[in-house]
């Protein structure tokens, strides 16, 4: 009997709805999504990076401006061979000589002598380039042979007086004589100011035309180098010292 009773009081107990342990947690709604505002964060992130990159792009404005590559010495011009385009940063207080000017600053002179390797500016140039003191520019017209293949702005030139042999009657002596007292050297040491070059005449110098150049010379010189050029009886050869290789 104590049997049965137990075992109908534990049938009864089984029926009773069963509670939730305290360690179990009730079940949570899922979060809701909001595309909406995800779309607004990226749309943030997008608009500070553009900003940002406006912002440094404004810092580093730059400009493509003139380079010389080839030392210019003073009264001297820039061309297409002794320059080259360049980016820097611009910079209101650089008067910076931009590539788009290049026709205009052909046609100026250096007020110095200008280096290779440094960024033109306004200053270097002027419409007319003083002579340093003790110094003088003769203009010479060459013809081929009297001058070497491949001569620039630039180059530093030694000018001969030669003279043409003529007056077959004379006697060898003489000949022999007056080539010797013809034949030397009137400036030792001279900068080509002037020269027109491959690209500012053409694909090529004519060698039938003659050369246009023009010296610096020790102002003593001058005016050998002038008489001795106005009869036709310059020869330049180059000599250590260029400024091209």
């Amino acid at each position: 009997m104590k049997i049965q009773e137990r075992t109908g009081a534990g049938a009864g107990r089984s029926a009773a709805p069963a509670q939730p342990s305290v360690g179990d947690r009730l079940p949570t709604p899922p979060r809701e999504r909001k595309p909406a505002l995800a779309a607004l964060a990226v749309l943030l992130i997008l608009v500070g990076a553009l900003g940002a990159t406006m912002l440094v792009l404004q810092a580093g404005d730059r400009i493509e401006v003139v380079k010389v590559t080839e030392a210019i010495p003073a009264g001297g011009s820039v061309n297409t061979s002794n320059t080259a385009s360049v980016m820097v940063a611009k910079d209101d207080s650089i008067h910076y000589v931009e590539w788009a000017q290049l026709d205009q600053l052909k046609k100026l002179k250096a007020v110095n002598a200008i280096p290779a390797g440094v960024v033109a500016v306004g200053e270097m140039f002027g419409d007319e380039a003083g002579v340093a003191a003790g110094k003088a520019t003769v203009g010479l017209s060459l013809k081929a042979g009297q001058y070497p293949t491949g001569i620039k702005q630039g180059d530093t030139v030694a000018a001969y007086r030669v003279s043409s042999a003529t007056g077959s009657s004379n006697s060898n002596s003489n000949s022999s004589s007056s080539s010797a007292s013809s034949n030397s050297v009137i400036v030792d040491n001279a900068r080509v100011t002037y020269v027109p070059g491959a690209k500012d005449s053409g694909d090529e110098l004519v060698s039938s035309t003659n050369l246009a150049v023009t010296l610096t010379v020790d102002s003593d010189k001058a005016a050998d180098l002038a008489q001795a050029a106005s009869n036709g009886e310059v020869a330049l050869v180059q000599v250590p010292g260029n400024s091209g290789n």
